[in-house]
C-alpha cells in the first residue's frame, strides 16, 4: 500500500513488568489491522517501556486507536500514550554521517547523562540509542551508559573522542568511543 495512504502515530506504553505485555498490545494492533515499522521495549528497573512506530490505512484516527488500546492497556495496569506522526516523519533519519558508539564507565554521580549528551548537543551530535544501568558492584555501585550517536560529516570519531577528553578528567570516568558498521537489512 503506498505510503500516502496510511496514517502513522507513535504508541508508547509503560508500567511494571510482567510477562505479556508485548504479546498483548501486538495482538491488539494485529487486530485492529496495524502494521509495527520500528519498535523499541526494554525494563528499566521493575518497569517495562516499549514505543512503536506503527501505521494503518486512511481513515483511521488518533482517537480510534486509542479508544482501542485503552481496555489492553487499562487491564495490564500501563499507561498509555499516542502521537498522530505528520507525513515523513515516521522515517528513520539515521542516514549520512558515521555511527559511533560511546561508552562511559565510573563511580555514580549525578549529572553524567546530562553533562555527556550536552556536550555531543552542543557540536550536532545526534543521539539515536542511550541506555544507561546502575551496576552495584561492591560497596561502589559503578554507572554505565551506552550511546549511539550520528555523527555529522564533519565530525569524526577521533574528533569526540577530544570533545569529551576534559569530561572524562572532570567527572573521572572512563569515556571510549568507536565506529558502528550498520548492518542492511
Amino acid at each position: 500500500m503506498p505510503d500516502n495512504e496510511l496514517s502513522h502515530y507513535a504508541v508508547s506504553v509503560v508500567g511494571a513488568d510482567r510477562p505479556g505485555i508485548v504479546a498483548g498490545v501486538a495482538k491488539a494492533l494485529y487486530t485492529l489491522g496495524c502494521n509495527i515499522a520500528d519498535s523499541s521495549c526494554t525494563m528499566l528497573a521493575g518497569e517495562f517501556a516499549m514505543i512503536l512506530i506503527i501505521s494503518h490505512p486512511k481513515p483511521f484516527t488518533k482517537t480510534q486507536l486509542f479508544e482501542e488500546l485503552k481496555p489492553v492497556s487499562e487491564r495490564m495496569a500501563m499507561t498509555l500514550s499516542i502521537r498522530h506522526l505528520p507525513r515523513g516523519e515516521e522515517k528513520r533519519r539515521e542516514t549520512g554521517g558515521e555511527i559511533c558508539r560511546i561508552t562511559v564507565y565510573g563511580a555514580d554521580q549525578p549529572g553524567i547523562v546530562y553533562r555527556v549528551t550536552d556536550n555531543l548537543a552542543s557540536r550536532r551530535i545526534n543521539i539515536i540509542d542511550l541506555k544507561s544501568k546502575l551496576i552495584e558492584m561492591g560497596s561502589e555501585p559503578v554507572y554505565v551508559m551506552l550511546l549511539e550517536a550520528l555523527l555529522p560529516d564533519t565530525i569524526t570519531p577521533e574528533d569526540v573522542e577530544y570533545l569529551l577528553e576534559g569530561l572524562k578528567q572532570e567527572l573521572k570516568v572512563e569515556i571510549n568511543v568507536r565506529i558502528v558498521t550498520p548492518v542492511e537489512f
